[in-house]
């Protein structure tokens, strides 16, 4: 007995297709590793940790990146590239150097809070101990990074010299370093608890030391 021509098109259809799983969204899971290290720290963040919040198996977590160690690492570049504007804009586009800290310091007071975006409290690098606790490479990275705040800001004290605005006898390392002191000790206090009123608060006594001394004080009296 011959099958009817419909029921021999039904023969002929494929098996209908299961829908593809979704892709593996990389950089969201990056971000979820950047924030669960940000606030627990390297040592203390297990794999088991790692693969609940991203949302992946261990196997998948390793095939994307590596190892622990190098999804750190890859987290600390996440983290420069989607905070970094949070504490420098204002800072790179003020017209005076004076401008250009107080910027820093109090863009700072708000991004440490967590007033500006959803973020956790405090810097992941100023309050990074990894270096310490046996990793010497990350430890490296950690320390590079936290460098780049203290070149920036010689770089733009010895810009305000030659340009004038500060007297040339400023000891622009020691100025630059008490500059990155303040802002990491906001970043202790802010995971501590402190608001971002108190860490204003600071900021602008700081700039009173600024003030004295680069001559600033005199000058805005005159």
């Amino acid at each position: 007995m011959q099958k009817s021509d419909e029921m021999s098109n039904l023969d002929e259809t494929p098996a209908r297709s299961r829908g593809r799983p979704r892709a593996f969204d990389r950089e969201a899971a990056l971000a979820q590793a950047t924030r669960l290290f940000w606030i627990k720290g390297f040592e203390a963040t297990s794999i088991s940790d790692l693969t609940e919040a991203m949302g992946i198996g261990s196997p998948s977590l390793y095939a994307a990146f590596g190892s622990k160690e190098a999804l750190y690492a890859e987290a600390l570049r996440h983290y420069r590239d989607n905070n970094e504007a949070l504490v420098w804009a204002g800072f790179f586009s003020a017209g005076a150097a004076r401008e250009a800290v107080r910027s820093f310091l109090m863009d700072s007071a708000a991004a440490l809070t967590g007033c500006v975006v959803d973020i956790p409290r405090g810097c992941m690098v100023a309050l990074s101990s990894v270096g310490s606790e046996g990793h010497v490479e990350l430890g490296e990275l950690v320390r590079a990074a936290r460098g780049v705040t203290l070149d920036r800001l010689k770089a733009r004290l010895n810009q305000a010299i030659s340009e004038g605005e500060i007297p040339v006898s400023t000891d622009v390392h020691a100025l630059a370093r008490f500059v990155q002191t303040v802002q990491n000790g906001m970043s202790i206090l802010a995971r501590d608890g402190a608001t971002r009123g108190e860490l204003e608060a600071v900021a602008e006594l700081a700039m009173l030391g600024w003030d004295t001394r680069t001559g600033d004080a005199e000058r805005r009296r005159g």
